[in-house]
């Protein structure tokens, strides 16, 4: 007898065994990156009419792939990969920067938008890349240490994607992408004065099944972005009323999700019952296992993150991790391990993935640790805990 220990080695031979399938990692990643890579290729290939249509066709569908990300910002993004990744390289060799490897491809992207000028998804993709160039100029540094060319640069071309967007806008005013884009150039401004909630109020209302752009609007409500700590409470309340048909009171938890994990005193605010019947309720409505892995690794291990700061915070925490307990004992069946890797991470988007086998690797780790740590006490008695398409099933020899 025995049981898998985070590094999925046999542990101690009087124990009891855990077995958990495990989801292809390459299959729930695969829909992501054949998204993009056509997109790239239309791109290469100047099908840019083509790319326009199967744009408008994904964003009117509201299509997404198996994580929730939305195939046509999937798209959007391939069809920009080349020239965003050109300038990414020329400024991190920065031997020789010449004005072509800067603005060669952009302007090229430029042209193709005054080719089409009655097509608003070639000129999103235009406006989008040059959101992706200001940060790439923005970089990691501080406002202190950001060298005066940068500084202006990034400015430039957030003001350029700030010109773009409300043709987008005014040609497809019920585009879910488009609205998305407003609320990605928001982050670039930076003005005491704006109505990010209004924003986010504007894209939720356009695409309200996806949870990505409430968990943003959460983010971005912070006091370190746009808002404070009260107006966080307030939107997340009005999100929940506003989305009740769709998600019960899960609207609440979605956009609290990120930010009381990136703010402890956020955290400490959190009406943790109200949460906790989100959460709930966004399972009886996603009974996915994507989503109860995700729900399971939110409350294993990303909630922990930042324990230690604030006393308040982490009684916070303590009773999100408790609803780990029956997420996995009573949902899962399977294991998703890149949502794990994720999680550990603190689903950081930004986090760059070299390999995503060693990154699914580490999920799986982190995933057998944890459930490993809730079954402590059936393994240590020597039971098997196996995790089948029906429930969990415990077994002695």
């Amino acid at each position: 007898m025995r049981t898998v220990d985070s590094s999925g080695a046999s542990a101690l031979p009087d124990q009891g065994t855990l077995n958990i399938p495990l989801a292809d990692a390459r299959a729930e990643d695969l829909v992501n990156h054949e998204t993009i890579a056509h997109g790239r290729y239309l791109a290469r290939q100047d099908k840019w009419a083509e790319l326009s249509q199967q744009l408008r066709k994904a964003d009117d569908a509201r299509a997404t792939s198996p994580d929730g990300t939305p195939i046509a910002d999937l798209l959007a993004f391939g069809a920009r990969s080349d020239v965003v990744q050109a300038v990414e390289h020329a400024l991190s060799d920065g031997k020789a920067l010449s004005e072509y490897d800067l603005l060669g491809g952009i302007s090229e992207l430029e042209d193709e938008m005054h080719a089409h000028d009655n097509e608003p998804m070639i000129a999103l993709v235009v406006a989008l890349a040059h959101i992706d160039l200001a940060w790439a100029w923005r970089g990691t540094a501080t406002d202190a240490t950001l060298p005066p060319l940068h500084r202006s640069r990034c400015a430039a071309h957030f003001d350029r994607a700030a010109t773009i967007l409300p043709i987008c806008r005014a040609a497809a005013p019920q585009s879910a992408l488009v609205a998305a884009a407003g609320c990605a150039l928001l982050a670039g401004q930076r003005k005491t004065n704006l109505r990010v909630a209004d924003e986010y109020e504007r894209l939720i209302t356009l695409d309200p099944h996806n949870q990505r752009h409430m968990r943003a609007m959460g983010t971005h409500l912070l006091p370190r972005w746009f808002g404070s700590y009260e107006e966080l409470e307030v939107q997340a309340l009005r999100t929940a009323a506003r989305t009740h048909d769709i998600w019960g009171a899960g609207g609440y938890t979605w956009v609290q999700f990120d930010a009381i994990t990136l703010d402890p005193e956020a955290c400490a605010r959190l009406d943790v019952e109200y949460f906790l019947e989100g959460l709930r309720d966004i399972l009886h409505r996603r009974p996915d296992q994507q989503t109860v892995n995700m729900l399971s690794a939110y409350c294993a291990t990303t909630i922990q993150s930042h324990a230690g700061q604030n006393e308040q915070a982490d009684q916070v925490r303590v009773q999100i991790h408790e609803a780990a307990n029956w997420l996995i004992r009573d949902h899962l069946t399977e294991l998703h391990p890149l949502i794990w890797a994720h999680a550990a991470n603190g689903f950081n988007n930004s986090v760059r993935i070299n390999s995503a086998e060693r990154f699914a690797a580490r999920g799986h780790r982190h995933a057998l640790r944890a459930i490993g740590d809730l079954f402590r006490d059936e393994l240590g008695s020597g039971k098997d805990v196996t995790f089948t398409p029906s429930g969990l099933r415990l077994s002695s020899h």
